[in-house]
């Protein structure tokens, strides 16, 4: 017990408190940066079309966004003093840099949603359709202006440019070079997208938990339609900008990829490690499953392109290999489970159409849904003709202009 303490040195606990804080904070603005672009849709569409489903499904996810955007700006709050207290010196160092960047976030973004905020949450009564639709945006605005300065900053720490060190101090030399560093362009789109579609699947889960119980069919019904067409172009547009941040990192910190991947030695045609257990004292990987080939393919394009592993540098320069290579599989696989989950036919709509019910035919001619509950507008009619709803039940999520 004594040793297992003793191995709990001031700076891993450190990065623990650190990772346990903002891997609960990153799911709140995760969120409501998706739900706050959501909302500002639903508001568009409902200005332009004046159908009161976008009316109804925007007052839902309002109510939703303002807790989970509370929730996000109470976590948030602590990883400032977090990153003082536990690296005191490094932010004292970097001051001159990353304090700016954290107060452009206060200027632009935190100063722009607390302005529009309040009349996207109490305003609809108060103002035109036309001005709760601009305070929608510009709350969705602020919180990609949030993204933007917060991965500025992070970026910066991983691929640091445009500043000079005098005295064992950073000093900027130049602003855009800081802002836009080297792995920023790949690291925002990455994070960005990756917040849509996350916000996406909520979405869609909701849609469904709805759609099985026979209520808020109609909501159900667009929330989805809306969704999956939006997750069907952002999956795949999610694993290219992944594969394009993993080239930017190869390039600027080729010993985190190393660490990642689990590769050791430096070598042409480098397998990929599908799984495991790296041996950090032994420098090798226990019980690996590998693909001849693929990891040359993967990191450089090319099967015969030389990947450097982690012997390439002095030990004492490793970061650790056991926590991200085992990270970066699970969320690799979740990306291809999400990828996997999503309708790949011509007439996939038809089929997730029916999914929440199970066999269209079959559900549905067994149990009629209460029609009391099927939308906030009130009570439907009903309907003896089961083969009449089954056809429903799979046109569920066909877009108006294909019926």
């Amino acid at each position: 017990m004594s040793t297992t303490v003793a191995a709990l040195s001031p700076l891993l606990l450190s990065r623990l408190q650190f990772a346990w804080v903002i891997a609960w904070h990153i799911l709140l603005p995760a969120f409501t940066i998706g739900s706050a672009s959501f909302i500002a849709l639903l508001e568009g569409l409902y200005l332009a079309s004046g159908r009161d489903v976008y009316f109804r499904l925007s007052n839902f996810w309002i109510r939703i966004f303002a807790i989970a955007f509370g929730m996000g700006v109470v976590s948030g709050i602590v990883m400032p003093f977090q990153i003082g207290t536990n690296w005191s010196r490094y932010a004292d160092a970097t001051a001159n840099v990353l304090s700016p960047l954290f107060g452009y976030e206060g200027i632009t973004a935190f100063f722009l949603e607390s302005a529009f905020l309040g009349v996207l949450l109490f305003g609809r009564k108060l103002v035109p359709r036309w001005a709760h639709f601009v305070s929608a945006l510009m709350v969705a605005l602020g919180t990609l202006f949030s993204s933007f300065w917060i991965l500025a900053a992070n970026s910066w720490m991983q691929t640091p440019s445009g500043y000079v060190v005098i005295d064992g101090r950073f000093f900027p030399s130049d602003w855009l070079r800081i802002i836009f560093n080297p792995s920023f362009p790949y690291r925002f789109a990455h994070t960005v997208v990756g917040f849509y579609v996350t916000t996406g699947f909520v979405v869609i889960g909701v849609a469904a938990y709805y759609l099985r119980r026979g209520r808020f069919v109609e909501e159900s019904r667009v929330m989805l339609s809306m969704t999956l067409w939006l997750l069907t172009v952002l999956v795949p547009l999610q694993i290219v900008l992944g594969d394009q941040h993993g080239l930017n990192t190869l390039a600027y910190q080729p010993a985190k990829v190393a660490a990642m991947e689990g590769d050791w030695d430096t070598q042409s045609r480098m397998p990929l490690v599908l799984f495991a257990i790296p041996d950090e004292a032994n420098a090798t990987n226990r019980d690996a499953i590998e693909i001849p080939d693929l990891g040359s393919l993967i990191l450089t394009h090319d099967p015969n392109g030389v990947v450097r592993g982690l012997k390439n540098w002095p030990r004492d320069q490793w970061p650790p290999v056991a926590i991200p290579f085992f990270a970066f599989r699970i969320m690799v696989s979740i990306g291809l489970l999400m990828w996997h989950s999503l309708p790949r036919a011509g007439g996939s709509e038809r089929a997730i159409g029916c999914m929440p019910s199970g066999s269209c035919a079959s559900a549905n001619s067994r149990r009629q849904p209460d029609s009391s509950r099927s939308s906030p507008a009130g009570p439907r009619p009903r309907s003896d003709d089961s083969r009449g709803r089954s056809m429903a039940c799979c046109a569920l999520l066909i877009p108006s202009h294909r019926r």
